[in-house]
């Protein structure tokens, strides 16, 4: 008999995915909501999420039957990993798959998306043609070109989105811990977290979640930087102090960001809504929900790496 594995977010999920596993397992396609997936979760051997839902406490021990849980991310702050190893759920992702995640590149081309959408003013301009308007002295913008771009967490995404701006003619600078005793790496200057906030004029952050560098992006940095500069942001929103954010955009350090992730996305806080008043007044907020990965290529090509790995688990056995 097969193990069952339920598909919690199937919507558009990889065919050819679809077809690895179903030699494998007993599938079961979905598209549930955190009820949705309470009252499911108990009748499977594994379950495949997205990013939908929190995996907490609660939904992990309604999967009475639960050995493994897949997730096609690399970030994984929206599961709770500690309840997971002492229930013996297994959870299988893409982070360490360094050499695989070299061709997924959603992230970072998003991350230039969001920085013409901030230094043009795309989505403004936008609203005003759909107005009626066509006059295009209310939308001057800046370009990348010439600008120094602050690169903070030089990883997988950190190192592609410096090629990226670099090939728009940016000087790109580079913080990360791991790097604090190396000048240069790639051709681009190693400096610490506050130079690079003082010399750069867009600032992009690429580091991994971890406890220990939750909120780290707060007050002080955003004082650190320069004034009139843009912020972007498609890594992780607990990384950032928000109300630090809304402080910086009121008093006008920043001139504009750009924002993919925001903290506890699953059950959003007040600041939220600030900081989508704040870009209702006016201010040069840009705003996506979570797309970094969300394109149809880079889900074919993980969901099928993922699929393989799943059906490659000892458990499965």
């Amino acid at each position: 008999m097969k193990p069952r594995l339920l598909i919690a977010e199937s919507n558009g999920f990889s065919e050819s995915a679809r077809k690895t596993l179903e030699g494998t397992f007993d599938v079961e396609y979905a598209d549930l909501d955190r009820d949705g997936l309470l009252r499911a979760i108990g009748d499977f051997d594994a379950v495949w999420v997205r990013l939908r839902n929190m995996i907490d406490q609660e939904i992990l021990a309604a999967g009475k039957r639960l050995k493994a849980l897949a997730t096609n991310t690399t970030g994984l702050n929206h599961i709770d990993l500690d309840e997971a190893e002492r229930r013996g759920v297994r959870v299988i992702s893409l982070r360490g798959e360094v050499d695989f995640l070299k061709t997924i590149r959603a992230t970072a081309e998003l991350t230039i998306g969001l920085t013409l959408a901030v230094l043009r003013r795309i989505p403004a301009a936008h609203q005003h043609v759909l107005g009626g308007g066509w006059d295009r002295t209310l939308f001057s913008g800046s370009e990348i070109y010439d600008k120094t771009v602050g690169i903070v967490g030089y990883g997988r995404l950190g190192k592609i989105v410096a090629d990226l701006f670099s090939a728009f003619g940016a000087r790109v600078l580079v913080n990360d811990p791991r790097l604090n005793a190396t000048p240069q790496i790639d051709g681009y200057q190693v400096c610490s977290l506050g130079e690079l906030l003082a010399e750069s004029q867009i600032v992009s952050l690429h580091a991994n979640y971890l406890v220990e560098n939750h909120h780290f992006f707060g007050g002080q940095q955003f004082a650190a930087m320069q004034q009139g500069s843009i912020f972007i942001n498609t890594a992780r929103g607990e990384l950032v102090d928000e109300h630090a954010l809304i402080t910086a955009i009121e008093s006008e350090v920043l001139a504009g960001a750009g924002i993919d992730v925001v903290d506890k996305e699953h059950a959003p806080t007040t600041t939220l809504e600030k900081l989508r008043g704040l870009a209702r007044r006016g201010k040069n907020l840009v705003f996506t929900p979570h797309l970094g990965g969300n394109t149809k290529e880079s889900l074919e090509r993980t969901e099928r790496f993922l699929a393989q790995k799943l059906t490659e688990c000892n458990w499965v056995r």
